[in-house]
């Protein structure tokens, strides 16, 4: 049978907000990563990890959104007890870390998977089944006895699994496995009950775009931090300081207040989970990395190369990413052409320029705010 998940409106309970605060910590340690990134070893390195971190998070997340009020303190506590732990070993994941980092990732996985299971019952999640089905998680324990770099290449083998899963195996496909298994297994001993169970839409959104909240807030941090760490303030610094955090305003804008969950100018459309959450780790990946980069332009002259383009990539990609969420909504053609011109020619202009951090910057912020300035534009004609 299928269970539903209430027609009442739900909220982020203290225990889900409380349990959050672990991302924190984890989007912060990541942040950090990015500023170690030389070479695309290191950024395939940082991409992983946050893959990573933010599966884990979402396992647990996901059990939140089904089990609502009936939801289990102690296995929160313990993958929350899980992903501090592969907070505190991003710093060393690409040396003496990696295997703690793994372990506790793995910790963390099978605990998802058993807070779903009871000795008469059998919940499905029908809309995210990679947090209950253990295929992903092999390569990672594989992994325990490897060395850089095929450990690493592992866990994006196990990550890939997952998300392979998770687009094949999703909906009707789950149910229907699973019946598959039943009769197989008839004659052996009875059976669990199934409860196939979907996602609550409207609190998904919430945990998504709080979420988005904390990497947001995580580039504030960025930015004062670079302050702190400047000895002379002058008003080079303040510009700049500003302008990101300008630019933070801005994003907010684009991913929460004209997108949905944090997936930027996606507004009030409604997108399956199997698609919706991979959008919202690719937004929040990529705003990470972007973050990390404000704080290298904070308090110097001409930010290097890969700062600059970094930035201007970062902007680049949501802009684009934006532009198709937008025609998905409904936005129209020719506001998808506007968005998605602006957000190619205006990053790859202040890129090209190599102008000091304080025009970087402000240039970008013009850029996003430019997609704003269209997207209020559509709105106004579209009321008309």
């Amino acid at each position: 049978m299928t269970e539903g998940t209430g027609t009442g409106e739900r909220h982020a309970s203290w225990l889900e907000l409380f349990f959050d605060l672990v991302a924190v910590a984890g989007v912060a340690q990541l942040s950090h990563l990015v500023h170690t990134t030389h070479s695309w070893g290191d950024a395939g390195l940082y991409v992983v990890c946050f893959l990573a971190f933010w599966t884990a998070w979402m396992c647990f997340t996901v059990y939140g959104n089904v089990a609502g009020g009936a939801t289990r303190v102690a296995p929160v506590f313990g993958a929350m007890l899980g992903l501090a732990i592969m907070a505190a070993a991003v710093e060393g994941v690409g040396g003496e870390h990696a295997r703690t980092f793994a372990i506790a990732y793995v910790a963390v996985r099978v605990l998802a998977d058993r807070v779903w299971q009871s000795r008469d019952v059998r919940r499905i999640v029908v809309d995210w089944p990679a947090v209950q089905v253990g295929s992903g998680v092999v390569p990672w324990i594989v992994s325990l006895w490897a060395d850089a770099p095929w450990r690493y290449v592992l866990w994006a083998l196990g990550l890939a699994l997952d998300l392979v899963i998770t687009f094949l195996f999703a909906g009707e496909r789950a149910v229907a496995g699973f019946n598959r298994r039943s009769e197989q297994h008839r004659g052996a001993r009875p059976a669990p009950q199934a409860q196939f169970v979907h996602l609550d839409a409207a609190h998904i959104g919430e945990r998504l775009g709080l979420f988005m909240i904390i990497v947001l807030g995580e580039g504030v941090l960025v930015v004062t931090e670079a302050m702190t760490a400047t000895e002379h303030w002058a008003a080079p610094l303040y510009r700049t300081a500003f302008g990101a955090l300008a630019l933070l305003a801005a994003l907010w804008a684009v991913m929460l207040r004209h997108g949905s969950g944090g997936v930027p100018f996606l507004g009030g459309h409604a997108l399956p989970a199997r698609v919706m959450l991979p959008l919202h780790c690719l937004t929040a990946g990529v705003v990470v990395a972007l973050a990390s980069g404000l704080g290298d332009v904070i308090g110097h002259g001409p930010p290097p190369a890969g700062t600059r383009w970094l930035l201007c990539g970062a902007v680049a990609a949501l802009g684009l990413l934006g532009s198709v969420m937008g025609l998905v909504a409904g936005r129209g053609g020719w506001w998808a052409l506007a968005v998605a011109s602006i957000a190619v020619a205006g990053p790859g202009l202040v890129g090209w320029l190599g102008a000091e951090g304080s025009a970087v910057v402000w240039l970008l912020v013009l850029v996003v705010v430019a997609q704003v300035a269209v997207t209020r534009f559509q709105l106004r004609v579209t009321r008309q």
